[in-house]
């Protein structure tokens, strides 16, 4: 496999410089793990804020577990999860994820399952891509996997790492590769990238306020 544009040194700069920024970041932002699995699921094609709402939704409703979510009916889940935007699907995705997740025998089963077979086990799963899979193994379980999403691939790119259409596995396994498997670090860095891109390499990119400006091609030229 050929090798990325990526190197262990840039994407340590990178990691420190944005830790500079903003300070460490704490994420994934939920109560419990399997709030985590829930925000990871919802939060495709939406902002957080409205994963937040639909997840308030079910705890108000005391329904923010497996069993109860699988109990309730399609029309009265779909409409706790309204907030979240594709609701009748993101019902069906959010239904089928907790009747697996019940079907293998909950939390702690899926936490003695090495992390390949996990990462199997979820991309199994109706509506479970891999992005949404690695959230949950990153976030939820702590494994050391690095997730790559839209933000990833655009900051990567501007940096010129990367090309920006690389298969996801591919880029996945160049970050883990140049950075070890450590949990800790990927968390960092991804909650980072998103926290930079939402600010500041935004589509319309705020340059003149990037720290990583000095290694950014596309932020020196004004592209």
């Amino acid at each position: 496999m050929r090798r990325l544009g990526l190197d262990r040194d840039s994407l340590r700069t990178v990691h420190e410089r944005l830790r500079s920024a903003y300070g460490a970041q704490a994420w994934w932002p939920a109560d419990t793990r399997f709030e985590v699995m829930v925000g990871a699921v919802l939060t495709q094609n939406t902002a957080w804020r409205n994963v937040e709402r639909a997840i308030g939704n079910l705890r108000a409703a005391d329904r923010l577990n497996p069993a109860d979510i699988v109990s309730s009916s399609h029309e009265q889940l779909a409409r706790w999860l309204r907030p979240s935007g594709y609701y009748n699907v993101k019902a069906r995705r959010l239904r089928a994820f907790c009747e697996a997740l019940l079907a293998a025998g909950g939390e702690q089963a899926l936490e003695a399952m090495p992390t390949a077979e996990l990462r199997r086990f979820l991309l199994g799963i109706h509506g479970v891509g891999p992005e949404t899979a690695d959230d949950i193994l990153l976030y939820a379980y702590g494994r050391p996997v690095f997730v790559v999403d839209a933000y990833t691939r655009r900051l990567f790119s501007r940096l010129g790492m990367t090309r920006g259409d690389e298969a996801y596995d591919r880029l996945r396994l160049g970050v883990e590769r140049e950075l070890g498997p450590n949990a800790g670090v990927f968390n960092e860095l991804h909650a980072l990238i998103v926290r930079h891109a939402k600010e500041v390499c935004a589509p319309r990119p705020r340059c003149a306020a990037c720290r990583l400006r000095p290694m950014c091609p596309a932020g020196q030229t004004g592209s």
